[in-house]
Formats: structure tokens, C-alpha cells, sequence
């Protein structure tokens, strides 16, 4: 049984949706809780399996690197971990030579990589359950590139790439279409891309023949478009919760959230939240929704 050990994390995205915040800080080390959103996803695929990792960064993402050194700066349980967690990754850096989509970024991880499938997630994006498992466990199934997909509201559906397929499996589907940011009115599904992807090695050669498109860039959907013609590509169907913390919103409520499940701070977030009258001692709700955005 092929055991997957790789993982791919682009980084190099200008966090445009983040100004001025990002002018310089990359949007990856914005801090969820205590801890940068980089570190949730590091996190994430330390607890698949994942022995080895590429962050894939550009200009002024030296914080993203120097985060991940191992320092003796004191005792703090917080840092303590983060060291433990380094010593289980082994982690690699590489330069993407200018901002041209991810897709061009990702094909500078074909050495790295060695002709195995592997784990690609963003580096402001995480989920709350991982959806790392199910990929994992669908790969190993179908034999194919397998990407997470969930249900969004109809409104937001031209934020992502949408997919269209057939059931193939429990909460699994054969996914036969992927277009990029749909008129919703028209849109394939309501199923969009989470931005966690488990791909084998002919994703580079499809990325290799895809033409740059809007802003010179080459998309990511583009290549998996030719994946899932060719009956290549299956999408599992995520319920966990989403973080993409590049769209200040969806940071906003994950940090309320992520303040709420913390032991040193859920007591004075939710001491707060019941004074401004949205939710009071013993009635106060176990789980905060937070909307997919």
C-alpha cells in the first residue's frame, strides 16, 4: 500500500484581499489564535502521515522560512510545540520566480516530489475536521488524483472552482467537469474546490500543456480539467469546517471560533460575547457556525 509522506504548500500568493496588513506580512503567518494560519496547515499534515514537506514562497515570505527555524527562546509550552512539531518534517523551501498562478507554482515541486502522489494544501486554508484522510483513503481506493469539494451557498459559488461528477462511493464522486469561478446562475454544482488536493505525478505533464490564462497565470483547475475527462479525478465530499483566512471575514470568525475551543482564552471571549449579547453562560451554543467563504 503506497504510503503518502509528501506534502506541497504554496505560499507565494500576494494576499491582495489582506491589504494593508500584507504590505509586509505574507498572509500566511496572519495569526489564527496563538498561532500563524501557516502552522494550522503544517499541523494538519503532520497528523496525516506527512514526513516531508515543500513550501513553495516568493517575494517577502522570509517570515514564512525563518517561522519554521528551531529556536531556544525560553520556556513556553507554545514554541515547545512548535519545535516538536519541526522535528517530526523534514521541510524545504523553493522560490517561485514571479506570481503566475498555482499551477506554475506547484510545477516547481516535480523534483521534489520523485514520481509519487502526494498532498497539496494552501497556506492560508485549513480545516476543522482534516479532510487529509479522506483523500488519503480515496486515493488508495480509486487509484486517481482526489480532491476535497463541499457544498457552498449559491452566492459564493463564483468564488471557487466548481465541480460537476457522478457518485462513485460514499461521499465520494467521478468528477467529469471543473470550471473556474462559474456565474453561479450557471454553475456545474453547488460542490466547490476546498483547496486540498492528493495528486499523482501526471498532474506535470498536464501543467506543462495548460496556456496561461486571466492575469498570465496557469490554474491549478485547468490541469485537473483534463484529469477528470479522462475519468482521473474523484472529489470527496467535505463536511468539516473551513478557514480561509486570506479573506478577512473568514479570519475574523475563525478566531472567535479558535478563541472559543482554546483553554487560556475561551472563558474571556465568551465573557465578552455574552456582554455584547450574543450568548449567555450555560445557553451558550458548543459549536459557533461559521459560513464557507
Amino acid at each position: 500500500m503506497t504510503r503518502i509522506t509528501r506534502a506541497v504548500i504554496p505560499a507565494a500568493g500576494l494576499g491582495t484581499r489582506f491589504l494593508p496588513m500584507t504590505r509586509s506580512m505574507p498572509k500566511e503567518m496572519l495569526p489564527v489564535g496563538r498561532k500563524p494560519v501557516i502552522q494550522y496547515v503544517i499541523e494538519e499534515a503532520v497528523d496525516a502521515g506527512i514526513t516531508e514537506c515543500l513550501i513553495i514562497t516568493g517575494r517577502g515570505k522570509r517570515a514564512v522560512e525563518d517561522y519554521f527555524d528551531r529556536r531556544d527562546i525560553g520556556d513556553n509550552e507554545e514554541n515547545a510545540h512548535l519545535d516538536a512539531l519541526i522535528d517530526q518534517l523534514d521541510i524545504y523551501f523553493v522560490r517561485q520566480k514571479s506570481p503566475r498562478g498555482l499551477g506554475d507554482a506547484l510545477r516547481y515541486a516535480e523534483p521534489f516530489t520523485s514520481g509519487e502522489p502526494f498532498v497539496v494544501l494552501l497556506g492560508d486554508t485549513f480545516t476543522r475536521p482534516s479532510c487529509l484522510p479522506a483523500l488519503i483513503d480515496g486515493y488508495r481506493r480509486h487509484r486517481v488524483s482526489t480532491i476535497a469539494v463541499q457544498s457552498v451557498p449559491q452566492e459564493l459559488l463564483d468564488r471557487y472552482g466548481v465541480v460537476a461528477g457522478t457518485p462513485c462511493g460514499d461521499g465520494e464522486l467521478r468528477i467529469t467537469n471543473l470550471v473556474e469561478k462559474p456565474n453561479p446562475r450557471k454553475a456545474p454544482s453547488n460542490l466547490a474546490v476546498l483547496g486540498a488536493y492528493l495528486l499523482t505525478p501526471s498532474i506535470f505533464p498536464a501543467l506543462a500543456r495548460t496556456r496561461p490564462g486571466k492575469n498570465g497565470e496557469i490554474q491549478l483547475t485547468d490541469a485537473l480539467r483534463a484529469a477528470a475527462e479522462a475519468g482521473r479525478l474523484v472529489g470527496c465530499i467535505s463536511t468539516g469546517r473551513r478557514y480561509d483566512i486570506g479573506e478577512p471575514l473568514s479570519w475574523l470568525l475563525a478566531n472567535i471560533e479558535l478563541g472559543l475551543a482554546d483553554p487560556h482564552t475561551h472563558q474571556a471571549v465568551r465573557e465578552l460575547l455574552a456582554e455584547l449579547g450574543i450568548g449567555e453562560g450555560d445557553s451558550w451554543p458548543q459549536d459557533l457556525p461559521v459560513t464557507v467563504l
